[in-house]
């Protein structure tokens, strides 16, 4: 199928707007992947503080710790997409640093193999040669269906699903996944040796523990947002996608980094994360809004996907 229309932002915006919104910070993209780890390190080590104060302190605060873990963890793979974009920096080797290690390393990705992936997934977008149609194409679903893959998510199955696939790739000698599975297990080696250099195995193991459950669940709902039971497929280009508007709990935990934007995303791609939420203002100042996807929270999302 031909390639999905693309929006011509000389059509949309000033040519001033369209400078400010696209213009790459030297130092943003860097403060943004520290601040990802700051949030991971305050969760884990917060975690285990409460461990060690009170066993039932730390049962009642492990449920956060692993919510904030996975919304940082979710949040570094947002980073990691903006690096696929070539948006995290503006020296392309700082960049595809930065999406290799402290961003895609973290949760098993590669920076490069995502890149050819994820473009593909703009060029034909929700059109059979869409790699990522498969998360989006299920729904409408059932509520039972919906929960039983929340409940996958959450016990581990999913992680460990994935992971067994990756590893086993990796041990047949696939050319992108055994350097992949190396960055990986190399970077989870540096964060157990400083937990255990800091504090001892709590702080790893929530960390771990939230790799393997609150981040697919995540995961999961951002890709759903983005584009389940919309009209994506249509010739307009403000249809490709869904912008779900984010409170603080969504921020923390669903939608870090301004992923939420995602609708503007697929419109004008060269706009990096930390200029969506202005773009998006812009857009509805030209008067665009009344032709895009947006929902007013995720919940929204949520029972527009079930029957």
């Amino acid at each position: 199928m031909p390639a999905v229309k693309a929006a011509n932002p000389r059509d949309v915006f000033a040519a001033e707007d369209w400078r400010a919104i696209t213009k790459l910070s030297r130092w943003r993209g860097i403060w943004l992947v520290l601040h990802g780890w700051m949030i991971v390190a305050f969760a884990a080590f917060g975690g285990a503080a409460a461990w060690d104060y009170h066993w039932l302190a730390g049962i009642l605060v492990t449920p956060l710790s692993l919510a904030i873990l996975g919304g940082r963890q979710l949040g570094l793979s947002i980073l990691m997409h903006d690096g696929a974009h070539g948006l995290l920096h503006p020296n392309r080797k700082a960049n595809n640093w930065l999406g290799q290690w402290p961003t895609g390393a973290a949760t098993g990705s590669d920076l490069f193999a995502y890149r050819a992936y994820h473009l593909t997934h703009h060029k034909f977008t929700q059109q059979a040669e869409d790699p990522d149609l498969s998360l989006s194409a299920p729904f409408p679903t059932n509520r039972d269906s919906l929960r039983r893959k929340f409940i996958r998510d959450l016990t581990g199955q999913t992680f460990y699903k994935q992971r067994r696939a990756q590893f086993a790739a990796a041990l047949r000698g696939a050319n992108t996944t055994a350097p992949t599975v190396g960055r990986f297990l190399i970077l989870q080696a540096i964060l157990l040796t400083i937990s255990l250099l800091v504090w001892g195995w709590t702080p790893f193991l929530l960390w771990l523990a939230a790799l393997a459950t609150t981040f697919q669940l995540f995961l999961r709902i951002r890709n759903i947002a983005e584009h389940a039971c919309t009209p994506t497929g249509s010739g307009d280009p403000f249809t490709h996608a869904r912008t779900t508007y984010a409170g603080l709990i969504a921020r923390a935990t669903v939608a870090p980094y301004w992923v939420n934007y995602h609708s503007e995303h697929h419109l004008f791609m060269g706009v990096p994360c930390y200029h969506l939420a202005a773009t998006h203002r812009l857009l509805g100042s030209a008067g665009y809004h009344p032709k895009m996807t947006l929902s007013p929270h995720y919940r929204d999302v949520l029972a527009q996907v079930v029957n």
